[in-house]
């Protein structure tokens, strides 16, 4: 008989607490997760799980310092891990199937969160009538290599929660997102989306069809800001993805990324775009404004190619 898929271990503390307020669900592959889990067991307020998923080929080594790391937690804990890579979207769906609270707080693996992040959690999802509630993030103080990135969050993800309202569902990130479980299972990730890139973007237009999506001021920071040549890595991927979005919520095509990607296609320049931006995004003479145009040049004639 062939091995299984996922193995599960679950901590002492798990069977004693049948009815958690608040399943914490943190995906990762190859990133640690073990601080941003020890915050969690040292600010948990009660009624709170939480629950790992290793998205395989597992690295031996880290998923032994996760499995110790759970098994010494007093809060209830449990680690999923798969023998094979799921994607991002699977192993989120993976982790809302084994959650047991009403609300659902995803987290990315390399998040930092205040002491008083869980609680604030807790009172807003007894306190909202939406379905889902984003709470934004803040970029870490970046590094000489990664301040490109940290500008480009600036510019195109860092906003209040008044601001991020203005926006709509278009400014929903799945870093630090709360969902109600039964809203969840009506409208789970889009395991179509391969790869990385979107497929956040598509759970919560997706989701605002059906439930109302809002936003509130309970940021998480971002430990995980890349160099250019990281990003553009990432970006490299997302052009399938970013087809399949378009392909399901047409309307997403009013967006100036957007626009941008259809112009570079409409002039076929996608390669030159790339080179171009590539290019511009890696000069570092150049003032930060203009790399960070580079970067969005670049995934512009990514997109484009893929349209």
């Amino acid at each position: 008989m062939s091995a299984p898929i996922t193995q599960i271990q679950t901590n002492a503390a798990w069977d004693s607490c049948n009815t958690p307020r608040l399943s914490v669900l943190i995906p990762f592959y190859r990133d640690a997760p073990i601080d941003l889990l020890e915050a969690i067991a040292v600010t948990c307020p009660d009624g709170v799980e939480a629950i790992l998923f290793d998205d395989g080929v597992p690295d031996v080594t880290l998923n032994a310092d996760v499995s110790e790391a759970i098994a010494g937690l007093t809060i209830p804990a449990q680690l999923i891990t798969s023998r094979i890579n799921r994607g991002r979207s699977a192993a989120r769906n993976r982790l809302a199937s084994a959650a047991r609270a009403p609300w659902l707080l995803f987290l990315d693996a390399d998040m930092e969160i205040s002491p008083e992040f869980l609680t604030r959690w807790i009172t807003f999802t007894q306190t909202t009538r939406a379905g889902a509630l984003f709470g934004g993030f803040e970029p870490s103080e970046p590094r000489r290599c990664t301040r490109v990135h940290a500008a480009l969050a600036e510019q195109s993800d860092v906003h209040s929660a008044r601001e991020r309202e203005a926006l709509g569902a278009v400014a929903i990130c799945s870093s630090n997102l709360a969902v109600r479980a039964d809203a969840f299972s009506q409208t789970p990730f889009d395991e179509g989306f391969e790869g990385w890139g979107w497929e956040d973007v598509d759970w919560a237009l997706s989701a605002s069809a059906h439930i109302e999506v809002s936003h509130v001021d309970n940021p998480a920071r971002h430990d995980g800001l890349e160099t250019v040549d990281g990003l553009l890595a990432k970006f490299s991927q997302s052009g399938p993805n970013f087809a399949r979005l378009l392909s399901r919520h047409p309307d997403y095509a009013q967006r100036p990324g957007a626009k941008l990607a259809s112009i570079v296609k409409a002039w076929r320049v996608a390669p030159l775009a790339r080179m171009t931006g590539a290019f511009a995004a890696r000069f570092a003479a150049l003032p930060i404004t203009i790399r960070v145009l580079g970067l969005k040049l670049y995934r512009a004639g990514v997109a484009a190619e893929a349209l």
